[in-house]
This record gives C-alpha cells, sequence and structure tokens, in this order.
C-alpha cells in the first residue's frame, strides 16, 4: 500500500483548509493498489489545486476517508500527431507544460481557463472554459477520449461512442466517477504566440449586453472586466476584450522574425498574507476608477499582446491568493439564461454595489450552448465571476442571497469554484444530478470515490453512509 501523508489543504481560494491523507503515486498500479485497500478509505483526485473550494479536497475524520490522489507524478506526455493535432498524456499533465512543448510546433490549448496551472485530468473533471466558450464551447468539446480507472480497478475507455453515459458524467463530474488515468485532446492551430486584441470601454452594462449580442460571434476570444463597486448609471461600467490569434503575415517585422518568442518577464510574488484592511472598497474603488481610465489607453484601441498577457495575466504574480489574508477568498461564478441574463445580471451586481463588497477580480462572458456533461456549468447565456475577501458569516449571507437570485433566473453557479453552497441550492441548479447519480452508482457502486464538496452536495456518500 502507498505511504500517505497527513496535510492540511485547501484550494486556490484558500477556504476551506481541511486534513487530508495525501497519496503520490507514480505508476497506475499503485493507484490500483489504494482503491483495493480494506479500510474504508474514499478518494479523490488533486491536480495543482487550482479549484477554489473543496472540490479537491478529502476531509479525513472519525469515521475514515480522507484520501487525496495527487497526480504530479503521473504527468507523462504519451502521443502527438502532427496531422491531426490530437495529443494524448497522462492526466497530470499540465497546461504550463503543453504551451510550453508545442507552442512552438504551432498549436495551443483549444480552451484555457484564466491560470495554466491546471492538469488535464481536472480540466476534463471541471470541464474548464476560456474566453472563448460563446464560439468554441469548452473543453469537453476537444475530448476525443479518456480512459478511467473505475473503482473495481477496470480502466474504461470513454468516448461519445464507448462508454458514452460515463464520459458525460466525468466531463465536469468533479472527479467523483473515478481516476482520469489518461486523454485525448484536439490541439488547436496558431500561427503565432500572439492575439490582435480590441478594447472597447462602455459606460454601464446595457452598453456591454448591447455590444454583445450585436457581433460577439465575430471574435475567437471575449471577455469584459467590470467595475463592480459603480451604481447607478454607471452600473456596469466595463473594459470589453475581443479577438484572435495573430497570423504571421499581421505581426510587425521585429515578431516576424520569431513568431513564438514571448518577452521574458520577472515575475512577481505576494511572500506574505496581506493584512485584511488593504483590499477595502475605498483601495479597491480606487483601483477601478484607475484601470477604466488607463487599461485601454485612455480610449478603444487595438493591440497586439503576446498569449501570457492575455489569458494569464495572474500567472505573473506568484501566490497572489494571499492578497486576500489568512482567511482567504471565496469565487463565485454564476451564468445565467439569454431570457434573463440581464435582468438577473443587474440584480447581482446592484446586490453588490450595495454591500460595498470589494471584488477588482470581476469578469463577464458571453457563454453559447453547454455540452452533454450532466454537471457541466456553461449554458447559454452569460457568465459573471467575482472573487470576494472571506469575512466569515456576512459574507456566506450575501453569498445565499445571489444563490436566490440565480435560481429565480434559472442559472447555475459554477462548481469548481464553490465552497458552501447548499445541497437544496445545488439540485434546484442542475437537472441532471439524478441521472449523474446514477451513472456514478453504476461505476462506483459503493462510493469509493468522494470528496467534501461531494459530500457536501449529496453527490456521494460520507463514511458512515459507505459503511453502513
Amino acid at each position: 500500500m502507498p505511504r500517505s501523508v497527513l496535510q492540511h489543504l485547501a484550494g486556490w481560494g484558500l477556504y476551506p483548509t481541511e486534513p487530508c491523507r495525501v497519496y503520490r503515486p507514480a505508476k497506475l498500479r499503485e493507484v490500483r493498489q489504494l482503491l483495493n485497500g480494506c479500510d474504508g478509505s474514499t478518494y479523490i483526485s488533486r491536480g495543482l489545486g487550482r479549484s477554489y473550494g473543496d472540490a479537491a479536497l478529502n476531509r479525513q475524520d472519525a469515521c475514515g476517508g480522507g484520501g487525496v490522489i495527487l497526480h504530479d507524478q503521473l504527468d507523462r506526455l504519451i502521443a502527438f500527431d502532427p496531422q491531426t493535432n490530437v495529443l494524448e498524456a497522462e492526466a497530470g499533465l499540465s497546461f504550463d507544460t503543453i504551451i510550453d512543448v508545442f507552442l512552438r510546433r504551432g498549436v495551443f490549448c483549444p480552451v484555457t481557463p484564466g491560470t495554466k496551472y491546471v492538469t488535464l485530468g481536472g480540466a476534463i473533471a471541471a470541464d474548464v472554459h476560456g474566453k472563448n466558450q460563446h464560439r468554441d464551447g469548452s473543453i469537453g468539446s476537444f475530448i476525443i477520449d479518456f480512459e478511467l480507472l473505475t473503482a473495481s480497478g477496470e480502466v474504461l475507455t470513454c468516448s461519445r461512442r464507448q462508454n458514452p453515459d460515463v464520459f458525460w458524467a466525468t466531463i465536469g463530474g468533479m472527479g467523483l466517477t473515478g481516476v482520469i488515468r489518461s486523454a485525448r485532446l484536439r490541439m488547436l492551430p496558431v500561427e503565432s504566440a500572439y492575439l490582435t486584441i480590441e478594447y472597447r470601454r462602455l459606460a454601464n452594462l446595457d452598453d456591454l449586453l448591447d455590444r454583445l449580442s450585436e457581433d460577439d460571434d465575430r471574435y475567437r476570444y471575449s471577455v469584459a472586466w467590470i467595475d463592480c463597486l459603480a451604481g447607478g448609471k454607471s452600473l456596469g461600467r466595463s473594459i470589453l476584450m475581443r479577438g484572435d490569434h495573430t497570423p504571421v503575415a499581421d505581426l510587425s517585422a521585429d515578431l516576424r522574425n520569431d513568431p513564438f518568442a514571448v518577452p521574458t518577464r520577472r515575475k512577481l510574488a505576494v511572500p506574505f498574507f496581506l493584512p485584511r484592511f488593504v483590499l477595502n472598497p475605498l483601495s479597491v474603488k480606487a483601483f477601478n476608477a484607475l484601470y477604466y481610465a488607463r487599461a485601454s489607453g485612455g480610449g478603444d484601441k487595438t493591440a497586439v499582446v503576446d498569449y501570457d498577457s492575455f489569458f494569464y495575466p495572474l500567472d505573473s504574480i506568484m501566490n497572489w491568493n494571499r492578497m486576500y489574508g489568512k482567511r482567504g477568498f471565496l469565487q463565485y461564478q454564476a451564468a445565467l439564461p439569454p431570457q434573463s441574463s440581464r435582468a438577473g445580471l443587474i440584480q447581482l451586481l446592484e446586490k453588490l454595489v450595495a454591500s460595498k463588497r470589494a471584488s477588482f477580480l470581476a469578469v463577464l462572458k458571453t457563454f453559447g450552448p453547454g455540452n452533454d456533461g450532466l454537471l457541466s456549468f456553461p449554458m447559454a447565456g452569460h457568465t459573471l465571476s467575482l472573487d470576494l475577501a472571506n469575512t466569515g458569516g456576512e459574507l456566506f449571507g450575501l453569498l445565499d442571497e445571489l444563490d436566490r437570485i440565480v435560481v429565480e433566473h434559472g442559472g447555475r453557479v459554477y462548481l469548481a469554484k464553490d465552497a458552501r453552497m447548499t445541497r437544496q441550492t445545488f439540485e434546484a441548479m442542475y437537472p441532471n444530478t439524478d441521472a449523474f447519480g446514477q451513472v456514478k452508482s453504476k461505476v462506483d457502486p459503493n462510493g469509493l470515490f468522494s470528496s467534501s464538496l461531494g459530500r457536501r452536495l449529496g453527490l456521494a456518500p460520507g463514511p458512515m453512509e459507505r459503511s453502513g
């Protein structure tokens, strides 16, 4: 039996922090040994820990449970076909490594979240989306197939044709169906490491939504930064950033010489947890006003930027989550359907403005149709994402109010960023919960795969339920 170490783990939001028994297997047979144990443990996979809440936590308590399987040694590149641009790799391979190895070969990740420090398996489990979801869908749209190690020790090949029910339960299934061993991903051909981005300042939410509805489909990538402290006629004032990968022919002469080279930047770091008073409504309001005035150069413009600057601005600041202090923060991301998204977004933003909560990392995007993932987050409409400092019960009460608004408008909250939603609220947001439970019961009849999120939302049994 592989050895474990008892560690206190947290997601990127640093809330909650829980004791877990952590394993670092180097081979598939070691994972099988864990699953074949008879000590009543449950297990959940963990990549680089960039989900925000308790999705990759599995609390160790008096009743057992507690197993967390790290994939940092299960990260081998298996194959790449330059004719089809199909990459095959183990689940622990990071997007950072994929980009380092393959960008110079003229391919890029077809979908990427706001950090490259995520693993292939974690991206599948969360069905991550990016700034191109409105046109290209989430990562599930580009997964050809994957191999899943189930509770019985069997390796299932899952695709749209082979074990399709397990395929769609695993994409967005938060790791609760089994251990993803490897996957095949269709990569995106690109001519350079640069993007041509249009920056547009918009006075309020109505202006933003009107602009998105008019021509968002013209752009592969689209995202809007929103000032969540601006109210009244300026409610939802924003900077809209849209564009696509830049062809070599459109690059300046100096960049055409080496279109895949990007400037080397010195990384900043937050070496310690900042005091709570640093991020307060006044400081964030000042930051937002400055960003709105200067981020687009004082007006609308078009610029050629490297992929790192556009996709991963926060990756340049190591441990940026420490800015929120030792209590951490909660990221809240909601999706609303098109018929009610305008009204719902107005209510959400008005509630935030009234609460005077400081979120300087607030973004809004258009969503295209979702996929068949039973627990996948994206749905046609719009999505709003917020970072809010953890102030305990006061914040949780506000988030409960935001949940009610989202439910009333037929929306849902992203599981990869949730840390406190109730089971009742979750079931109101996700209509395929029962269907997911049926697939999980088929591939994991004894509830071997569990997590703190899974138990909180009723998706996985606790230790006492397993033993009973």
